[in-house]
């Protein structure tokens, strides 16, 4: 079992230099996985990932959005897919299998229901479920600003720092990263991280 990333830059046609959203995506790929061959990236704003600890995928996916949203005007879809891999090619978007399929499936739906972030398993009571959450969750993550989506990479990054270290490493003081991380609704969502990787990991 695996579980397969798929996403692209929202509106990044409308961006003066590809750059802009390029250095943060690779920079935030090559964070999750040293291994090139766990992701792809292609037609310049959309990507694919393999996750092969399933109950990280949405952690993931939150540190992505993350990582795009510390730049100002960028935002990122992302669809889930968790199943089995049956072919394993030189590179993920050469690979196939169950969680390819849904993942690909899923990201398909993403534009036209509005919803930036969506799960697809072979539980369907599941995927109603977490996809419930994710709805909820995303009333957060997609309003995010510059500041509070660079304090949830921060925090992400350094699971195991305290207020006052991440402040010194961002240069300001220890209420105002008090104050971003609940801007951001960080503890919230590192309770539903905790919930999706009890639910998961019974798949």
């Amino acid at each position: 079992m695996t579980s397969i990333i798929t996403g692209d830059i929202i509106k990044s046609r409308q961006a003066t230099n590809e750059e802009l959203w390029l250095t943060p995506l690779k920079s935030a790929l090559a964070q999750i996985t040293t291994d090139t061959n766990f992701y792809d990236i292609y037609r310049g704003d959309s990507f694919q990932l393999e996750c092969t600890t399933i109950e990280d995928s949405f952690r993931n996916a939150v540190y992505i959005k993350a990582c795009l949203k510390s730049v100002k005007n960028l935002d990122v879809r992302m669809s889930i897919g968790i199943g089995t891999k049956d072919y394993q090619g030189d590179s993920v978007s050469e690979s196939n299998g169950e969680a390819f399929i849904y993942s690909g499936e899923t990201f398909e739906t993403l534009k036209k229901n509005k919803q930036n972030l969506k799960i697809k398993t072979k539980d369907n009571i599941l995927n109603k479920e977490i996809n419930l959450y994710f709805r909820l969750a995303l009333i957060a993550m997609d309003n995010w600003t510059v500041n509070s989506a660079e304090i949830v990479k921060l925090s992400l990054e350094h699971p195991n720092m305290i207020q006052v270290e991440l402040a010194k490493i961002i240069g300001i003081n220890q209420d105002a990263v008090s104050k971003r991380q609940k801007r951001a609704y960080l503890d919230e969502i590192l309770d539903l991280d905790r919930l999706y990787r009890q639910k998961i990991s019974q798949l």
